[in-house]
């Protein structure tokens, strides 16, 4: 603050002060000494003030060069986000770069009927993830120590830039097929997904190398894929493979939401492509297994699947379910039909709701505040081949989760299993600590 104001009041005393000193001096004449004391000290205060502005000015001229150095560092330096991740963002916005990951331990105990099975603990998924962007392009790279090391654990690895309406994707990563298949690991309702994903119907097929194209909007989302039939870990093959997938959210109020959604999945084997297999874990993961159809990659023949999707969301509760129809030929004999079809729900028991990703065409995970959400949840699961007598095998799974918080969330699931082929019925009791930056 500069001292003029101070200054100028001073003065006004000072021109105020001469009337004074002339009524002292007409009633009681003042010494020269006097007089000549009072004009020093106000002399002197005159001068403390001029050297008091000079300060002031110096000081301002000071803090403003601070200032523009302060923001001129600023501008130099990469701006460090820490709210749920690590994200570190350049000083121009022209490079991104965010650091995720994902623990899911789970522990499996099993009642056994006709197999014999062991229970033990494992971790389903230990994922490091890096992703964000350079020069406008977006690219993830994750790798699942869970799943091996090197090529055996990559998961998502592509570069995407938007183009016109939509985004275009580069790489390694899910084909557009599914939704529960399409939903993170993170965020499934089950330990488990259905068997109308690559837990069963595309056994083993769940991220595959091509390149994907997809529009979204508020409500919508178009998308589809061309693909390798291999991804990084797998032998390379010659077979390819296209899929498409298609949703509307006719209700979406945030309180109610209405899915609709249909997809469609083809699958062509050529020269080194591995045998394309549906197969069951009816009864929960580390479980017995039942083969439901197989096309041999050797024979070069196809698979072709559509699916149909309904889910909705009123208030706590969430209901979704998936038909699935698909067609694997045969070298010899008849082309083999397998349906597969689930239902699943859940019951927020105290407050919360599920989350709708419209650009995606899935259901998320609560919001979860400061108090822990509960979640009761069950699925029936079924999947058979209508040309093999007794190809056929379902599931019925009631699980409760715990939100601790927007990262941490426990499960349990009871799986009652039944293989129409054998008559086993094999349950299991599993178990998992989630945790996800």
């Amino acid at each position: 603050m500069r001292l003029t104001t101070l200054a100028a009041a001073v003065a006004l005393a000072i021109t105020g002060l001469s009337p004074t000193i002339a009524f002292a001096q007409s009633a009681a004449p003042a010494s020269d000494q006097e007089i000549a004391e009072l004009r020093a000290q106000v002399s002197a205060l005159i001068a403390r003030i001029d050297d008091l502005e000079a300060r002031d000015e110096a000081q301002s001229g000071i803090n403003i060069d601070t200032a523009e150095a302060l923001k001129a560092q600023t501008m130099t330096q990469p701006k460090v986000e820490t709210k749920g991740g690590l994200k570190v963002t350049s000083s121009d916005g022209a490079f991104e770069m965010t650091v995720g990951g994902r623990i899911h331990f789970d522990g499996y105990a099993f009642d056994e009927d006709q197999v014999n099975t062991t229970g033990t603990t494992e971790f389903r998924r230990a994922r490091l993830s890096l992703g964000g962007k350079a020069w406008g392009w977006e690219y993830k790279m994750e790798q699942d120590f869970a799943a091996g090391s090197n090529l055996d654990g990559l998961r998502d690895l592509y570069i995407a830039k938007k183009f016109g309406l939509g985004k275009l994707t580069i790489g390694q990563f899910k084909p557009y097929r599914s939704m529960e298949e399409l939903t993170s690991s993170n965020e499934v309702l089950m330990m488990e997904r259905p068997f109308a994903s690559a837990t069963g119907l595309f056994n083993g097929r769940q991220f595959q190398q091509g390149v994907g194209y997809q529009v979204s909007g508020l409500n919508y989302s178009i998308g589809a894929t061309a693909f390798n039939l291999r991804s990084a870990a797998s032998s390379r093959t010659e077979g390819m493979g296209a899929s498409a997938r298609a949703t509307w959210a006719p209700i979406m109020t945030g309180a109610q939401t209405l899915h609709l959604g249909g997809w469609v999945s083809h699958e062509n084997a050529n020269e080194g492509s591995a045998n394309l297999t549906a197969a069951a874990n009816y009864a929960g993961r580390r479980g017995p297994s039942q083969s439901i159809a197989t096309t041999t990659g050797a024979s070069g023949d196809q698979v072709n699947a559509y699916g149909l999707e309904l889910a909705g969301q009123y208030g706590p509760l969430f209901l979704q379910s998936e038909f699935v129809n698909a067609t694997f030929n045969q070298p010899l004999g008849s082309d083999q039909d397998v349906q597969t079809y689930y239902v699943q729900g859940s019951w927020m028991l105290n407050g919360g709701r599920k989350v709708y990703k419209a650009g995606t065409g899935v259901f998320g995970s609560p919001k979860v505040a400061e108090v822990g959400l509960w979640e009761l949840t069950a699925r029936y699961d079924h999947i058979d081949n209508s040309d093999l007598a007794n190809r056929e095998a379902e599931s019925l799974i009631l699980g409760v989760n715990y939100y601790i918080n927007s990262n941490l969330r426990l499960m349990f699931n009871y799986t009652q299993g039944d293989n129409e082929v054998t008559g086993d019925e094999t349950a299991q009791y599993a178990v998992r600590t989630q945790f996800n930056f």
